[in-house]
């Protein structure tokens, strides 16, 4: 790309039934990425897209704290999904914004990072505690490779999970209900569901009874 100044444009998000249908063959950057594929993260489009995400998180971490319709209306602009009762603490930082998707009530405490290449799913009543980075992105360990391309795998996090201070969860993990991940883990490996886990990396350390968490 040049070096005039890049117009911002919102990440367009592909149909799924329309993606699953296409040729692996004719997928463009963006469906590289969503299928786990290696792609080219200077695409124009998506650098398109990570400087629209750069604006609106700007906007929003210098947004007046007291009208917390304009800032609920940025992050309904930016993410994929975001629910009633969601609350983020500014700092946030994102990629892209159309990949994250908040079910009900979840919150976010100050300087949380969303490495959003792929889906990152959270279920209601989740809390993170401050400077929880979620990366769904990758890179080769080979030095030769890791130039050009890189992957992603998205994640999933349940509902009523409690994500500790300075948690780093890494690309394709899946953590289940109620669970707990102490603060400064590393989680390379799924997590059950109402379990609590700590560590680098990260391994459960306690099984808790299961509950009907829609009482």
């Amino acid at each position: 790309m040049s070096n005039d100044i890049i117009e911002p444009v919102r990440l367009v998000v592909p149909n799924k039934n329309e993606f699953a249908s296409k040729d692996p063959s004719e997928y463009n950057e963006l469906e590289k990425s969503l299928a786990g594929m290696p792609y080219n993260p200077f695409g124009e489009d998506l650098v398109k897209a990570r400087v629209y995400a750069k604006i609106m998180c700007r906007k929003y971490n210098d947004s007046d704290p007291r009208n917390h319709q304009a800032r609920n209306k940025i992050l309904g602009e930016l993410f994929g999904k975001f629910s009633s009762g969601c609350y983020i603490e500014p700092p946030f930082y994102c990629d892209y914004g159309p990949n994250i998707y908040l079910e009900e009530n979840v919150y976010m405490n100050h300087g949380c990072i969303f490495l959003d290449e792929n889906e990152i799913k959270i279920g209601k009543g989740t809390f993170l505690a401050p400077n929880v980075q979620i990366y769904t992105a990758g890179h080769s360990v080979d030095p030769i490779l890791r130039r050009g391309d890189e992957f992603c795998k998205p994640i999933k996090i349940g509902r009523d999970c409690w994500i500790g201070g300075n948690v780093i969860i890494l690309p394709g993990i899946t953590i289940g209900d109620g669970v707990t991940i102490g603060a400064g883990s590393v989680v390379t490996k799924d997590i059950e569901s109402f379990s609590v886990a700590v560590g680098n990396p990260a391994r459960v350390i306690k099984k808790l009874e299961k509950v009907d968490l829609d009482k």
